[in-house]
């Protein structure tokens, strides 16, 4: 008698139970699945956090150059990325490791330092990865609520971090919310960091901050705690499609288990061509981000003008208590072919994020939303 696939019983398998129970992560609606939904052509993907600008010229010409061979493999240390990266922060190329995006560098330095029964401290709405991987490693994940003012509760991370934790993971500029630590602020929660816990300061957004916001690398270098600073080509250089993110090390020793929990060619050769590409053209990358940033405070006004309480923000997007359901409020958008992210960690359900798009689609999203607020 032949059997299908359907007639295994699934409790024939042991999973792991730590992988087995992990939350979904809440990913970005794929346009295809937009367009059926709406009806429509013209989606304004405002979901993601992606450039809406492109990415470089010189990317392009990268990723056409002959130079690129496919039909190779990558080099798996990333030696030529590392050297610029090294040259542009002005540290070691050995303390720096490359990956698949800075989610792969969340999942290795998880896998390099926690066991099952390590404690995790970090905030919430958070990126959901800070929670995921860890969890993924049999640890427990202690949240530290955002503020009433949607802020960083500085006296609650604070206590969190002194208590002892095996790894904070703390973003700032902050996914989902938007605003970023200021200098004291910053070294307020250092101050805080206790033997045997490794800091992890998430900078995906570093890029869109405003000049007064502080370059969380140079405060850790100075600082004589155990750190990573992560950041990522997938923001500010548009190069999400790619997935090229790194982590820069305290020392070379934590570098150097870091990259043994991650897969060896982990990041392929047209993303080494872009990403390389994309650090000689620095003048690209902020010339797109003045203009995201002159785009984020006129959504940002528009946004309060309508009624929302938005949160501060210096990143590519805004968090905004929508006044209701706004899983709600997204289904209606996306009918006007408008992707936007209803948030749905626990007591945040009347969240939405928003990325700032060009001009045309950040118009889309302001008229849609009045229409709305105005029935």
């Amino acid at each position: 008698m032949d059997h299908t696939i359907d007639d295994i019983p699934a409790d024939t398998l042991a999973f792991n139970p730590h992988v087995a129970a992990l939350p979904p992560y809440n990913a970005g609606m794929n346009i295809a699945v937009a367009r059926s939904i709406s009806g429509r052509a013209d989606i304004a993907r405002l979901a993601s956090n992606e450039n809406p600008d492109g990415c470089s010229p010189a990317v392009l010409a990268a990723l056409s150059s002959p130079a690129l061979e496919p039909w190779r493999y990558a080099d798996p240390a990333c030696t030529a990325l590392r050297a610029a990266l090294g040259r542009k922060l002005d540290v070691a190329p050995d303390t720096i490791v490359v990956g698949n995006g800075s989610e792969e560098m969340i999942a290795a330095v998880s896998r390099a330092m926690l066991v099952p029964g390590s404690r995790v401290a970090t905030v919430v709405p958070s990126f959901g990865l800070h929670e995921i991987e860890p969890l993924a490693q049999g640890a427990e994940v202690v949240k530290v609520p955002m503020t009433a003012d949607l802020a960083f509760d500085l006296d609650a991370l604070e206590r969190s971090i002194a208590a002892g934790p095996r790894i904070v993971f703390l973003s700032s500029p902050w996914n989902p919310v938007g605003p970023a630590l200021d200098r004291s602020s910053l070294e307020r929660l250092l101050a805080a960091v206790r033997p045997g816990t490794l800091f992890v300061l998430d900078e995906a957004y570093f890029e869109f901050a405003d000049a007064t916001c502080p370059d969380g690398l140079e405060i850790l270098r100075e600082s004589g705690v155990a750190f990573v600073v992560l950041r990522t080509f997938s923001k500010a250089y548009g190069l999400a499609g790619l997935r090229v993110g790194y982590a820069v090390c305290c020392n070379a020793e934590l570098a150097r288990v870091i990259t043994a929990a991650k897969t060896p060619f982990n990041v392929n050769a047209a993303a080494q061509a872009a990403a390389i590409a994309a650090l000689g053209d620095e003048a690209w990358m902020l010339a797109s981000v003045e203009r995201l940033r002159g785009e984020r405070q006129r959504v940002a006004m528009t946004l309060q003008d309508l009624g929302f309480t938005v949160a501060p923000s210096q990143t590519n997007f805004l968090f905004f208590d929508c006044g209701g359901d706004s899983a709600s409020l997204t289904a209606v958008l996306l009918r006007q072919g408008i992707i936007v992210k209803a948030w749905r960690e626990k007591g945040y359900e009347r969240y939405l994020r928003v990325t700032i798009g060009t001009a045309a689609e950040n118009d889309h999203f302001m008229s849609a939303l009045g229409q709305v607020t105005r029935r």
